[in-house]
């Protein structure tokens, strides 16, 4: 092919620029991808879909206000729904990271919808007398709207996976608290022995931190459906007619089947982004219950031989290159790291949101790359946990018995019999004998086998509250 036809020249405000004649994209996508080069890939995927979804119910506005021809706007609404559905996002190429609060990201989707638009009238790419990216496919809207109300609707499209996903570990945890109830183990505190417990009731301490995660997650959405789509520039609406102001919401709400609503006071919705740091605290607050769960896994499944080895996790892979027979939990250090980077994003994302002036903040883009990138890191995170590591988990059972009965952690059981003074001494004593602390007790004659039977059961021991004897009645 020639050098004539392998490139059709476009013309903006900065001149003429050669763009490759197969491109879907146009002239302000060809200087995008001269500018940016920050991160290295394109926009997420989902905020790729929001835009397109925004395109779709602006074109619909525009036609129930005949500000659009019937012909037009269908082919908006074809080319829209394609981009919607993961088409032609190989030419929605501008980098993550951009300047100009998004506008990049803005004009990518608007030329690969208008030359598929009018690809499908018959035109040639890169003509745009019938379909235009700005005159037409973003008719009536401006990126300080259009961007951010997709930021929303990609948000809130990945908070409902996640949502599920959460549900689902909390369901594997409790089903493991059930299936754990009656096995004891030792609890500890600042990594000592302290007191007896269950397996069941370690699990299920860990399902109600989820279950407080998916609660948040369910919350924080209704603060995502308050959009600012028709503020346009600076939330005045300048250039919008009022109609379409009052209607494009809810042909956004049509078109995503999502509950959102147009925020009272646009201005403020388009210059403070404050919403986007309280939904990123709240996936920080997840987790770091991840990170603290996969954490005590990690600690409780070490060894087996010359570890706690009181868990024992499913083999997934050969855990060294060079150590014959080592398995790591890798899923746990993966679930780790996922967390790890999701408190990152929290900071960058308060950074960026922070940094927003006068009637905008410049860095949505920072704000959507890190909190889209922290979901999808969080959902993959959380299935990847429940599905296999605590769904196939299992316990040590005889290792985990055998450490409480030899811990001296076990004497503050006798306390309620025996006090706290002759307790400290047995302790003392079982630190430095190793003999057992029932052996120790025994001797000390002040306590019999059927009360001691009694205070150092499983069901004494986890038992919620104690019912020490009356003073009067020891020994």
């Amino acid at each position: 092919m020639s050098e004539q036809c392998a490139f059709r020249v476009e013309h903006d405000l900065i001149g003429d620029l050669r763009v490759a004649a197969e491109a879907y994209y146009g002239v302000h996508t060809a200087r995008a991808l001269e500018n940016f080069a920050v991160l290295g890939r394109p926009c997420h995927p989902e905020l790729i879909k929001a835009m397109a979804a925004v395109k779709e119910a602006a074109a619909l506005t525009n036609r129930s206000l005949s500000a659009l021809d019937a012909e037009a706007a269908t082919a908006i609404c074809e080319a829209a729904r394609e981009v919607s559905g993961g088409l032609l996002h190989e030419w929605i190429r501008v980098d993550g990271l951009q300047g100009g609060a998004g506008t990049s990201l803005n004009m990518n989707v608007n030329e690969v919808i208008a030359n598929r638009a009018a690809e499908r009238l018959g035109f040639r790419k890169g003509d745009y007398a019938r379909i235009h990216p700005i005159d037409h496919v973003n008719l009536h809207q401006s990126t300080n709207d259009v961007f951010p109300t997709a930021l929303r609707v990609a948000a809130l499209r990945l908070l409902d996976r996640l949502e599920a996903r959460i549900a689902g570990l909390q369901l594997e945890l409790q089903d493991k608290e059930a299936a754990f109830s009656g096995l004891l183990k030792m609890g500890r505190t600042q990594l000592q022995d302290a007191l007896p417990t269950t397996f069941g009731a370690t699990f299920g301490a860990w399902a109600e931190a989820i279950a407080r995660d998916r609660w948040r997650v369910f919350k924080c959405k209704e603060r995502l459906r308050v959009v600012n789509l028709g503020a346009t520039a600076i939330g005045t609406g300048v250039a919008a007619p009022r109609d379409y102001i009052f209607r494009v919401v809810g042909a956004l709400r049509d078109v995503t089947k999502l509950n959102l609503s147009r925020a009272e006071n646009l201005l403020d919705a388009t210059q403070n982004v404050d919403v986007f740091v309280e939904v990123s605290g709240i996936l920080k607050a997840h987790a770091v219950n991840l990170f603290k769960i996969s954490s005590d896994i990690r600690l409780m499944a070490s060894g087996p031989r010359a570890g706690l080895n009181e868990l024992a996790l499913a083999p997934v892979q050969a855990g060294s290159s060079i150590m014959p027979g080592k398995v790591n939990p890798v899923i746990c250090e993966a679930v780790a790291q996922a967390a790890m980077a999701m408190i990152g994003h929290d900071a960058a994302i308060t950074a960026a949101c922070q940094s927003g002036q006068l009637e905008l903040n410049a860095f949505l883009p920072l704000v959507a790359q890190s909190l889209l990138d922290g979901l999808t890191s969080l959902i993959a995170a959380d299935a990847a946990f429940a599905e296999r590591c605590i769904a196939r988990i299992g316990v040590n059972a005889a290792e985990a018995a055998r450490q409480v009965e030899t811990s001296w952690a076990v004497v503050t059981a006798l306390v309620p019999a025996l006090g706290y003074e002759e307790a400290t001494r047995i302790a003392a004593a079982a630190r430095g004998t190793g003999r057992a602390v029932r052996e120790l007790a025994r001797e000390t004659g002040l306590i019999d086998d059927a009360e001691l039977d009694r205070l150092l059961s499983p069901a004494t021991m986890t038992h919620l509250g104690a019912a020490p004897r009356p003073f009067s009645e020891r020994r």
